[in-house]
């Protein structure tokens, strides 16, 4: 079930922005206020930017230790012929 939407906020574009969102909108069929809120969840939403940077830390940090490139590689054909 998709989360009510409760809060509301006002934004000022400048025109040149506001027609290119306009345009994408009519284009797919939506609405602007659709388009806004989809790349506000892209950007701060779950799944967004700083979750993806935490999923990157937690891989950095990780202390598995891996083969140079040419080992990997042998591994992996060796695993694609040898399943």
């Amino acid at each position: 079930m998709a989360e009510r939407m409760t809060k509301k906020a006002t934004i000022l574009f400048p025109p040149a922005l506001y027609k290119e969102i306009e345009d994408e909108a009519r284009l797919q069929g939506r609405s602007v206020g659709e388009l806004v809120r989809e790349a506000a969840m892209i950007r701060y939403g779950a799944g967004g930017e700083s979750a993806r940077i935490e999923a990157v830390e937690r891989l950095v940090s990780l202390n598995d230790e891996v083969g140079d490139p040419e080992q990997l590689e042998e591994e992996i054909i060796r695993g694609a012929i040898d399943p």
